[in-house]
């Protein structure tokens, strides 16, 4: 069957052009919000994170994902789906780790004070550039969107609520007569998500007329995502889609997620509501949003976020 969807790929990679104002990024502006109307995400060229540092990364959450069950599982959070997910027997290839504020230096030695006591000063500088590097690409894209809508008054205050959760994942390769399903189709809870990987494949996306397609990462590319909270803020312009992780092939695929939080109330601007566009999403708090996916008799409903905020 001929696969008709192909993200769309964004170019953040000459930084002199992409200044706000520029011609540069007025253009690039439209491409993003529009990729994310349409998708829902789109495919990012971002050069700031040198190859070195992606090595780095990279052999940093393998010394992870090699530690102890035991001790990975001592990663826990008072938020939910924040601390260690792993061992559940529907997705037995999946396991992560997450840590709050992750651009901050605490945010990362939260993480490390409880796996590696002894501390891991080489992990800990690593993902913290890393991070801080994904922060600015979520960051200008974020802006972007706001710009392109007119409702860039309300920026900094947005800005002052979000904070980061740094998700790393590890997808093993499936074993003979075992289910290739990495991870269960979901839409993120968040605001944005930025994903990278090493170079293995698994993520599909399922496209507006229900169609999953596959996603082709080149080493340096990122994947940039709508998540619920983008969406009810948007009215329903900005799409949060549909997407899994199937497993082919005998490596393990390794990624880092950071995912955009606000710690207060998601409001739809009433730039968004008009006749034509009548508001769909009562305000609400994030992580409330949260806690209410988190419940097991919500997850299966067909649009948590309709249940719990929907006009």
């Amino acid at each position: 069957m001929v696969n008709m969807h192909k993200l769309p790929t964004i170019d953040f990679t000459n930084k002199r052009s992409l200044k706000p104002g520029s011609t540069s990024w007025l253009a690039t502006s439209i491409e993003v919000t529009r990729a994310l109307e349409e998708y829902g995400c789109f495919i990012a060229e971002f050069d700031k994170v040198t190859p070195e540092l992606n090595d780095a990364v990279f052999k940093g959450l393998q010394d992870l994902f090699d530690l102890p069950t035991e001790v990975k599982m001592q990663n826990k959070s008072a938020k939910p789906m924040y601390g260690y997910v792993g061992q559940i027997p529907f997705i037995p290839l999946y396991e992560s780790m997450g840590f709050d504020y992750a651009n901050t230096a605490d945010g990362v030695q939260s993480l490390v004070d409880v796996v590696w006591p002894n501390g891991n000063e080489a992990f800990s500088a690593t993902i913290l550039a890393y991070n801080k590097l994904c922060d600015e690409l979520e960051e200008m894209v974020t802006r972007m969107v706001f710009e392109t809508y007119d409702v860039e008054k309300n920026f900094d205050d947005h800005r002052k609520m979000v904070t980061y959760l740094c998700r790393c994942m590890k997808y093993r390769a499936p074993e003979e007569n075992e289910s290739n399903k990495g991870f269960v189709p979901h839409t993120d809870k968040n605001f944005i998500t930025v994903l990278h990987q090493n170079g293995v494949n698994g993520l599909e996306v399922k496209a507006r007329d229900g169609e999953w397609f596959t996603v082709d990462l080149e080493p340096s590319s990122y994947i940039v995502m709508a998540g619920d909270g983008a969406m009810a803020w948007s009215n329903e312009r900005l799409h949060s889609p549909f997407h899994r992780v199937t497993m082919n092939g005998n490596e393990s695929r390794y990624s880092i997620a950071q995912f955009s939080f606000l710690d207060g109330i998601i409001e739809t601007p009433k730039e968004f509501v008009d006749e034509e566009h009548p508001l769909r999403f009562k305000p609400f708090h994030h992580f409330k949003y949260l806690e209410f996916f988190h419940k097991e008799e919500n997850r299966r409903l067909e649009s948590v976020l309709k249940a719990f905020c929907g006009v």
